[in-house]
């Protein structure tokens, strides 16, 4: 885990051996389930500690502070309730927890071979503080356990934005972050999603970009603030927002000079 480590120092966290072990034993576990279930495409050794474990920790640089050009990782306090959205293989929300173990983590995923998978790395793990749901986000966004209850929602290659709002913002609570991980894309999406978000409750509050070692590609987080509650029929049953995402015939969304950082 050489290239992990190094290249979290660069960007402002110091991982542990201990951690680096956990890291190690998590790529061994997903290389094994993935020979079976296709959990991800990115296996090589040095492209998976960059592309999934640095890319997942980067997420932390959404609730951070810039200081000059450069903008630092926040650290989120013990038992911040968060929830993955359409997590997969775990990420981003694994290598946070292994990160900051105090985090109070819970795993949405709709497929049930990869909760299988989820679970059995979080037992190996011996994570606490862990739940695993196989669900929908429109399902469990509309359960009173679940709904408006997290302070930070998370999401990585789950839909595009004006779809993924309608199953992020329901499940935040006023006063959380939203944090979506997107592609060069983001600021196209933003447009589109602007009547999504202030409809369900959101305001952008910035994008940073995110430059990590070996990507060509710049990727973005888009931090969205829990401001008002959401409508409670959203989010609608489950299939909708894909089909008929909340959309405005005339966006007129851009983004103020301010919310964007670069690295």
């Amino acid at each position: 885990m050489e290239v992990l480590s190094e290249a979290a120092r660069n960007m402002g966290f110091a991982l542990t051996p201990a951690q680096l072990r956990m890291f190690q034993v998590y790529y061994e576990k997903l290389i094994a389930w993935n020979q079976q279930f296709n959990l991800t495409a990115v296996t090589e050794y040095e492209h998976a500690q960059i592309r999934h474990f640095l890319d997942s920790l980067s997420c932390l640089l959404g609730i951070g502070e810039s200081k000059g050009e450069r903008r630092w990782p926040g650290v989120p306090a013990p038992g911040t309730r968060v929830i993955d959205v359409g997590s997969g293989a775990g990420f981003p929300g694994l290598p946070l927890k292994i990160l900051y173990p105090r985090l109070d983590l819970t795993l949405l995923e709709a497929t049930a071979k990869k909760t299988e998978f989820l679970k059995h790395v979080v037992t190996h793990l011996a994570l606490e503080k862990v739940t695993v749901i196989h669900g929908r986000a429109e399902k469990v966004g509309q359960n009173k356990a679940h709904r408006e209850s997290y302070d930070l929602v998370l999401a990585r290659a789950v839909a595009d934005l004006p779809v993924l709002v309608e199953y992020l913002l329901p499940l935040c609570r006023v006063g959380g972050k939203c944090i979506a991980q997107k592609g060069s894309s983001a600021h196209e999406e933003l447009t589109v999603a602007q009547y999504a978000i202030l409809l369900l409750g959101g305001e952008v509050h910035y994008v940073v970009p995110v430059e990590l070692p070996g990507l060509a590609e710049t990727r973005h987080l888009v931090v969205i603030n829990k401001v008002a509650r959401a409508p409670q029929k959203y989010p609608r049953r489950p299939g909708m927002p894909g089909k008929r995402p909340l959309l405005d015939a005339t966006p007129s969304y851009s983004l103020p000079a301010s919310a964007s950082h670069t690295l």
